[in-house]
């Protein structure tokens, strides 16, 4: 049986996340007579496209910009060559984004990382085969925030965990650093919390983050329903295991939707994630609102609600540790390319040195008088 041109495009399409916003963006292209797709997998300056026709290989080199922020990503939405217009076909633009999720690189020019293009869903991947690393959490939290994505902590390898009770306190563990935010054992194995998370992520866009040998590959595995992606058992000593996946992968999900497994990630770097960073940290952010001065350092301040919070056990020392942490990073990271930033922060770094300064005379004075 054959169908229309026009219902195989919009199929195909259709189940890669095409809807009608998409096409508006991409009517100018059309008009060009260039096709819609979406990339499913880049590497080496080519990239595959899912396009009306099936995947079709594209080269890369007329979207090449000087910004690494704006390279062709797994996720985004190209317009390449039509059918017979050569070989290789190339990709002639991408669509603006809807969202991005991007992390600071480990190199020393701190460049920013484009990791998954137009994704609705970020579900954060934790091992419950090691000991819970809440830092790290908060860390993925705040750039899936950022992006504009709404994230879900997974807490893979639930099988591991046999006892109830002590699950239900690793879960509690979690809820404490990610306010807003499901948080869902799982395990690939047996089953349990797989059909909560392929409703929560049916029908948009979803990316796996995590660590290698978090279980990224295995679930997502399970997700689509075969083996895409190839799984090696990860160390027993510390959960960790050699990177399967290589590079972004882009798949469709039975249930609808699509989704994103990435590479193991062994940094996770902010990128001008302030906004991200505060959603992380909402209650210290409402504790702020209500301290006396609106500049206020949370440290020795009168009238500070913060230090109250965490006077009266209200707020953990490590969360706020955590925050001032995650704050300064991105401090830092945004300081390399705003001056303006870089300007506040020298005025802060030459204000706490002449108040350490006149702290030392008092206390070198103090010590003359006695």
């Amino acid at each position: 049986m054959s169908f229309p041109r026009s219902s195989i495009s919009s199929s195909l399409l259709d189940a890669h996340g095409w809807d009608s916003g998409w096409a508006a963006d991409f009517a100018p292209h059309a008009a060009r007579g260039l096709v819609p797709g979406r990339v499913v997998r880049v590497d080496r300056g080519q990239c595959d496209v899912a396009t009306a026709e099936g995947i079709v290989r594209a080269d890369t080199a007329f979207v090449t910009p000087h910004d690494p922020l704006r390279v062709v990503c797994t996720g985004d939405w190209a317009a390449v060559d039509p059918e017979g217009a050569g070989d290789p076909r190339y990709v002639r633009a991408c669509l603006p984004r809807r969202t991005a999720f991007a992390r600071s690189t480990s190199s020393k020019r701190s460049e920013g990382q484009i990791l998954a293009a137009n994704v609705d869903h970020a579900v954060i991947t934790v091992s419950l085969a090691v000991e819970l690393d809440l830092g790290r959490i908060e860390r993925f939290l705040a750039l899936a925030w950022e992006s504009g994505a709404q994230p879900t902590v997974v807490l893979s390898k639930a099988d591991l965990v046999p006892d109830p009770v002590g699950l239900s306190y690793l879960v509690e563990d979690v809820e404490t650093v990610a306010p807003g935010v499901q948080v869902l054992p799982l395990s690939s194995t047996t089953g349990e919390g797989l059909d909560v998370l392929a409703a929560t992520i049916a029908g948009g866009t979803t990316v796996l983050l995590g660590v290698s040998g978090a279980g990224k590959s295995t679930l997502a595995n399970a997700l689509v329903g075969e083996d895409v992606m190839d799984v090696r058992a990860a160390r027993d000593v510390d959960g960790k295991g050699r990177h399967t996946t290589t590079t972004r992968n882009l798949f469709v999900l039975p249930g609808g939707g699509v989704l994103i497994d990435t590479p193991g990630l062994r940094g996770v770097g902010l990128w001008d994630a302030e906004a991200g960073v505060g959603q992380v940290f909402s209650e210290i952010e409402e504790l702020a609102g209500d301290c006396r001065f609106h500049d206020c350092a949370h440290e020795s301040e009168p009238g500070c609600a913060v230090a109250a919070a965490i006077e009266d056990g209200s707020l953990p020392v490590r969360r706020l540790e955590s925050y001032r942490k995650l704050i300064r990073e991105n401090r830092r990271i945004v300081a390399k390319t705003d001056a303006r930033v870089r300007s506040e922060m020298l005025k802060e770094w030459k204000r706490m040195g002449r108040e350490g300064q006149k702290a030392m005379e008092l206390k070198r004075g103090g010590g003359r008088g006695r």
